[in-house]
C-alpha cells in the first residue's frame, strides 16, 4: 500500500488566500468573530487608507512603518512586512495567513519580560545590616 503525500492548502473559514484576496473587505469581515467584524466595518475607511498606503509604499520599495496597533489584518495585508510601533522601537513582522482577523499590535510586544537579578542592599533582613561601602 503506498500512501500518497499531498500538501494541504491552507485555508481560513474554508476560502482558500486567493479567493480572499478577491473579496471587499466588507465581504471578508462576514468570516470574521465579532469584534473584529464589528470594528472592520466601523474603521472601514481607515483600513482601506492603510492598506492602500502600504500598497503604495511596496510599489516605491520604501519600508512600512506604522503606529496604528489597532488596525484588523485583511488579505490585502498577506505578504507584506510591516514595522510596528511598541512604545519604544519599530518591530518588523513578516505578516502570514495565519494572522487574518487578528490585530498589528498584537504582534508586537510592549513589554519586555522580567529578568530579575540578585536582591539589593536592604531587600532582605540578612543585608540591611551590611554597610553600604
Amino acid at each position: 500500500m503506498v500512501e500518497e503525500t499531498q500538501k494541504k492548502e491552507k485555508t481560513f473559514k474554508g476560502k482558500t488566500l486567493e479567493e480572499l484576496k478577491k473579496l471587499d473587505t466588507r465581504e471578508f469581515a462576514k468570516f470574521l468573530k465579532s469584534r473584529q467584524r464589528r470594528s472592520i466595518m466601523r474603521n472601514f475607511n481607515s483600513v482601506e487608507s492603510f492598506v492602500k498606503r502600504c500598497q503604495k509604499k511596496i510599489a516605491r520599495n520604501k519600508q512600512i512603518r506604522t503606529h496604528q496597533r489597532d488596525i484588523i489584518i485583511v488579505p490585502a495585508l498577506v505578504g507584506m512586512q510591516i514595522a510596528i510601533h511598541n512604545g519604544k522601537e519599530f518591530f518588523k513582522v513578516q505578516i502570514v495567513e495565519e494572522m487574518l482577523g487578528h490585530r498589528l499590535g498584537e504582534f508586537s510586544m510592549t513589554r519586555k519580560p522580567v529578568k530579575h537579578g540578585a536582591a539589593g542592599i536592604g531587600a532582605t533582613k540578612s543585608s540591611s545590616s551590611l554597610s553600604v561601602k
